[in-house]
Parts: C-alpha cells; structure tokens; sequence
C-alpha cells in the first residue's frame, strides 16, 4: 500500500483566503523543482504574481498534489484552453528530489493524463528544464539542439512521450552598454515607416484591436516544430480581460511595439514582466514581428527600446531572462547581438492520448 495520497487542490481566490495554503505550497515544490532543473532561482515567480495566471478564464488551470504525511511533497499542473474543439493540455509534474523513487511521480502522471483525457483532450504537451550532465545526449528532432539523457527524459519516453523542440534559456546582464547609442542605430535601420509606442500596465484602447490580432499570431508564426501547438484566439474584450488580471499582481509588464506608419497598424510587440524587488531578474516574453515586416530589424528595435524603456521606470535590476527555440535562430541572432548568453535548455515533449 502506497504511503502517499493524491488530490486536487483549490485555486484560491485570494491569498488570505482560508484555502490557500495548499496553492502556496505547491507553487513552492514547484519552485524547488524548476530552479534544480534550470540551474537559477531567477525564474520564481512569488505567489502573489502566480495567482492571477491560474485564474485565468481563457487557459483553465488544475493542480493535483502528492501528500507525503500530510506534507505536499510533488505537484502535477494541468492548463488547457476554453471554448469548443480545445484538443490540447499542456501538464508538469514536479517532485521533489528527497521523495522520488518511490512511485510518486508515476501516479501524479497517471492522474493527470487520465485527467486529461477525460475532458476530451486528445494531445497533452510539457515543457520541462533538462539539467545538462556528463554522457550521451538525445538530440532534438528540428536538427537544433539537443539535452542530457537524464532520469526525467527517460521517464517521459517510457509514459510515450516524444521530444519535439529544444529551447534555450538565456540570461542578459543589466545594464547595457551603450544602450542609447545602439538604438538610435537600430531606429536609423529600421527606416522612416516605422514608430515606437510604450505602456505599462493596461493596453491604450487605440492599440487593443492590434495587439489582440499580434497575440493570436504569436500562437501561429512562433516556431513549435512537432507540437503543433493550437491557434489561440485573442479578442480586445480578451486584451481587457488580461490587463485587468495583471493589474492584481505586484509585478509590472512594460510593453514595447512598433507601428507601421503608412497603415498605422502595429505590425511588432514585446514584453517585459518586471518583479517589484530591484534585485530580481526581469522576463521577457512574447516578442513578435509579423511576417510581412521582417528584414527591418525590427525585432533588434524593440528589443532595445523596451530595455531602455525598463532602464526608465524601472531601473536598478541585475538581468533579463528569455526563451527561444534553439531552430529560431534570427531571434538568437538578436538576442547573442544584444548580449544575451545561453544558460540552460528547456525540452518540450508530445504525447497523443
């Protein structure tokens, strides 16, 4: 008979609320688990900052969590998307090293594959950092990186989980040399058809409709190699929505895009998520230049206009974090020019249920 139980757990409505504690504790196990894998503490998120993305409407969140003694000692996520024909889940599950070997991982798996399953979802994809070690290697199927063989790949493949796409975590130091002048030459590159525009916190309601059309084709132009991630659909009522989620957490989301002058429609977006503690490490995520507007540099533009724009409002932090698919090299050509530098890989695994 096993010595640890399994359930699911209450996503809070706030953090005082009298269920809370068992979603504050599970975010630390994850938090444990993750900077193992990536080797950094810096991409920790505080519960405070957590709790608005599980309450998001349009990615419904569950959480399952192993209890060792009364003590939940491993976690399983599970994230899908809302509305009719949603055919994806995207699972974790996460256990702390003392309490592995002991079957705990296996059930959380189970469970939530069965979970998934039976909301009708035919395909379950993870993202998981893959601690680098000495000896073979599994390459990755796009030709464009590869991760160690350790105990959590072998542990995927044999729950028939395929590895899809290597990406690369990097790490940019602050502040950047020369910041000012390398982008008054990236605004000189990009030419005279192009504008900046910056906010924080909520989205001018001139830009909504734009930067929801930009947001659903992040989840179509981004490279997902065999995940075949799906289309996610944003809509201004959706951009509200967001913005009104964000202004619940402490941290802030410095926004940076690029206009198109002759049309006047944004055609380039990028964020920032910036912790409220100055010695924190920042996020960047979610950059995106559209198809028709490549080879402007503008990808370099707004990378280095939303870095001097975090150099004004919120100065004083140590470093940038961000993620790429190791085949998307334009955008590592960017980010290695800016001085960004590989620290660690995240994996990304399907299984068709």
């Amino acid at each position: 008979m096993s010595d640890f139980t399994i359930d699911e757990i209450t996503i809070p409505a706030t953090l005082d609320a009298a269920d809370a504690q068992d979603f504050v504790r599970s975010l630390e196990v994850a938090r444990a688990v993750e900077e193992l894998g990536y080797g950094t503490p810096d991409l920790g998120y505080e519960p405070a900052e957590e709790l608005p993305h599980f309450q998001n409407p349009h990615e419904p969140h569950r959480v399952l969590v192993a209890r060792l003694d009364g003590d939940i000692v491993a976690c399983a996520t599970y994230e899908t998307r809302s509305g009719e024909g949603a055919d994806t889940a995207w699972i974790l599950v996460e256990v702390l090293p003392e309490h592995r070997e002991r079957g705990i991982g296996t059930a959380l798996a189970d469970a939530i594959e069965t979970l998934a399953a039976g909301e009708g979802r035919t395909k379950v994809l993870v993202y998981t950092p893959i601690r680098d070690v000495e000896g073979p290697r599994l390459p990755s199927p796009t030709g464009f990186g590869s991760i160690s063989i350790t105990p959590d790949v072998t542990f995927l493949q044999a729950r028939g989980y395929s590895l899809e796409q290597v990406e690369r975590l990097s790490r940019l130091s602050l502040p950047v040399d020369d910041l000012d002048g390398r982008l008054r030459a990236a605004i000189r590159r990009s030419g005279g058809d192009y504008a900046l525009h910056f906010w924080s916190a909520a989205t001018p309601e001139r830009w909504r409709a734009d930067l929801a059309s930009l947001g659903t084709r992040m989840s179509t132009d981004a490279p997902t190699a065999g995940l075949e991630e799906p289309e996610d659909t944003w809509t201004v009522d959706r951009i509200i929505e967001s913005d009104e989620r964000d202004a619940r957490s402490p941290r802030i989301r410095l926004t940076a895009v690029v206009e198109h002058l002759p049309t006047g429609r944004l055609v380039g977006f990028t964020i920032l998520s910036v912790a409220p503690e100055p010695a924190r490490a920042v996020d960047q995520y979610a950059t995106l230049v559209l198809r028709e507007h490549r080879g402007h540099a503008l990808g370099m533009l707004m990378k280095l206009a939303n870095l001097d724009h975090l150099a004004r409002v919120a100065p004083g932090h140590p470093s940038v974090l961000t993620f790429n698919a190791e085949e998307n090299r334009h955008m590592l050509d960017v980010n290695e020019a800016i001085g960004f530098v590989g620290i660690a890989n995240e994996s990304a695994w399907r299984k068709d249920l």
